[in-house]
């Protein structure tokens, strides 16, 4: 604090200081960019992405999250952007996208109230009163799904993929799926309760996706290290040891 009694900032080499309304507007802008860069591969007809990292490695994607996962962001703003993505994944699975184009609308809405001199407390205020009515809205048009009823299920993963690169094979991988939640489902009183880490996805390259199987087991994704060993066991015994099984090799500066 100077004599003066005005502030006096010391910023990092490079760094600047915005406040009031240009941060508002520096903040909203970073917001909206990371909406426009998903917004064209919504939907069925959306566009597919094609990312290149910093180590030329390529991915092709419509999927919002990893989109997002793969762009470098350093805005602040924006990086809360990429936890509406994230956190969507996390809770949903499915919907990144739509919620990252939403927050994005929410935002422009929120920037024309701001230049009418509307107070951002009253708008935070006023989001709040809409988010309560939108899940009082939604509770009362939600339809009971029984966990038992797969045509509904699969209904819900064909939905889910039909805007995915997988869109083609819906069908076939939609019974895939319901077929392999339900097998790891358990009963705990009377709801159903599944943990998705029981459920592994082995990519091979190679075959066509026509070709995926469900495999009610385990699958090692190892070579055998020697050709007499079996490829494939029935009703196998499992042994879980806590310590390396391998032969020790002689240290010479042990003698």
């Amino acid at each position: 604090m100077s004599a003066a009694g005005v502030p006096v900032l010391i910023l990092k080499e490079g760094s600047t200081r915005t406040r009031g309304r240009e941060a508002q507007h520096n903040n909203i802008m970073a917001a909206r960019i990371i909406a426009e860069a998903v917004r064209s591969s919504l939907g069925p007809k959306g566009m597919d992405k094609m990312l290149v990292d910093s180590l030329g490695d390529v991915t092709i994607t419509s999927d919002g999250k990893t989109i997002l996962d793969e762009i470098d962001v350093e805005h602040p703003a924006a990086k809360m952007m990429v936890e509406v993505a994230k956190t969507q994944d996390d809770e949903v699975g499915d919907g990144t996208t739509t919620s990252v184009i939403v927050a994005g609308e929410l935002l422009t809405k929120a920037e024309e109230l701001i230049n009418k001199n509307v107070h951002p407390t009253v708008i935070i205020d006023g989001y709040r009163k809409a988010a309560d009515k939108a899940l009082e809205t939604l509770e009362k048009i939600a339809i009971p799904v029984d966990p038992a009823d797969r045509e509904m299920l699969k209904k819900i993963a064909v939905t889910s993929m039909a805007s995915k690169i997988v869109s083609e094979y819906k069908e076939q991988l939609a019974e895939i799926v319901v077929d392999a939640v339900l097998y790891v489902a358990r009963k705990v009183g009377d709801e159903y309760r599944v943990d998705l880490d029981d459920i592994m996805v082995e990519k091979k390259p190679g075959e066509s996706i026509t070709e995926t199987k469900l495999i009610e087991g385990i699958v090692l994704d190892k070579e055998v290290v020697h050709s007499g060993m079996p490829k494939r066991i029935e009703e196998a015994k499992i042994a879980l040891l806590n310590c390396p099984l391998e032969v020790e090799k002689t240290r010479e500066d042990q003698y």
